[in-house]
């Protein structure tokens, strides 16, 4: 399995992104597909994740009503859409898949496939 980030940018505080992730295969019956962010200094964490064909959504506290992720599986692609950004949202952001179980969903080492990542700034 192959992943290819994109979508990242610079923004003012306030606006939104659209982050965009392709698989190289059907993964989304397989595998839970999730996004991670790691800012500079601080260790990747949890931002949100959809469970196996879609089967329920999971969002950090802190991106909770503001991010939604969303697939569309005839294109292979799993998207986060984040809206009111905060500069404290500055991160590269990663896709992720694998075969996790919903109580490790949060957790970087239940995810075998990684993308590149995607640089987002948000200042002003």
């Amino acid at each position: 399995v192959q992943l290819q980030a994109s979508g990242g940018g610079s923004v003012q505080p306030g606006n939104s992104l659209r982050l965009s992730c392709v698989a190289s295969g059907r993964i989304f019956s397989r595998y839970v597909v999730a996004w991670f962010r790691q800012a500079p200094g601080k260790e990747r964490e949890f931002v949100a994740a959809t469970g196996r064909n879609g089967a329920g959504t999971y969002y950090s506290d802190s991106v909770k009503g503001r991010f939604t992720i969303t697939t569309d599986t005839a294109k292979n692609t799993v998207y986060l859409q984040m809206n009111s950004l905060k500069p404290e949202d500055t991160a590269v952001y990663y896709c992720a898949a694998g075969p996790v179980i919903i109580t490790s969903i949060r957790t970087v080492s239940g995810y075998h496939y990684w993308g590149q990542g995607t640089q987002v700034t948000v200042s002003s």
